[in-house]
């Protein structure tokens, strides 16, 4: 089964104050999954959002993705200006083209894209794992980001297609 890794939204907006629920540990992880999937071969896709006159205006440095988990030359990078990754965006004819079947999720924010593309990938067939600590989201009026990401976590278990693994017991080498 042919594997991506997926890193939705993880630009350096997440660190503007308030910063994301544990934005540095969850980098780490991130950094980590990415250099797992290097090593094993399996491509790495970054999924870019961008939105005018706002933290995540493009070409601004709160639009650029860390440093440390930065795409390399030959990464797919997919800009989207919505939730859904899929939706008018070149992201599904590339995965289809590439043959992927089992996408590893990671990334920012746990309520808005990483629901939206979990979701949307299940339902399409693929094969989904949630890095189940490498996302993450902000603190909103109704919630706190703890009981948003575990509310969420409880959900995706119920969904068909979707497995939550913690980012270090991910194998990019198991099919």
């Amino acid at each position: 089964m042919r594997t991506a890794l997926i890193v939705i939204d993880f630009q350096n907006a997440v660190f503007i104050e308030p910063a994301a629920h544990q934005a540095q540990q969850v980098l780490t992880r991130i950094a980590a999954l990415i250099a797992a999937a290097r090593r094993a071969g399996t491509p790495v896709i970054y999924v870019q959002h961008e939105e005018a006159g706002c933290e995540w205006e493009r070409g601004t440095d709160s639009w650029q993705f860390p440093a440390a988990i930065a795409p390399q030359p030959g990464d797919f990078v997919s800009a989207k200006s919505q939730c859904d990754a899929f939706f008018g965006t070149g992201l599904h004819e590339h995965l289809r083209q590439q043959g992927m079947q089992r996408l590893v999720i990671c990334g920012y924010a746990t309520e808005f894209c990483i629901d939206t593309n979990v979701r949307h990938a299940a339902s399409s067939g693929l094969s989904v794992i949630v890095a189940a600590d490498a996302h993450t989201t902000r603190d909103r009026a109704h919630l706190d980001a703890p009981r948003i990401i575990a509310h969420h976590a409880a959900t995706w278990r119920s969904f068909g297609g979707i497995q939550l693994t913690d980012s270090a017991a991910i194998d990019f080498n198991a099919e």
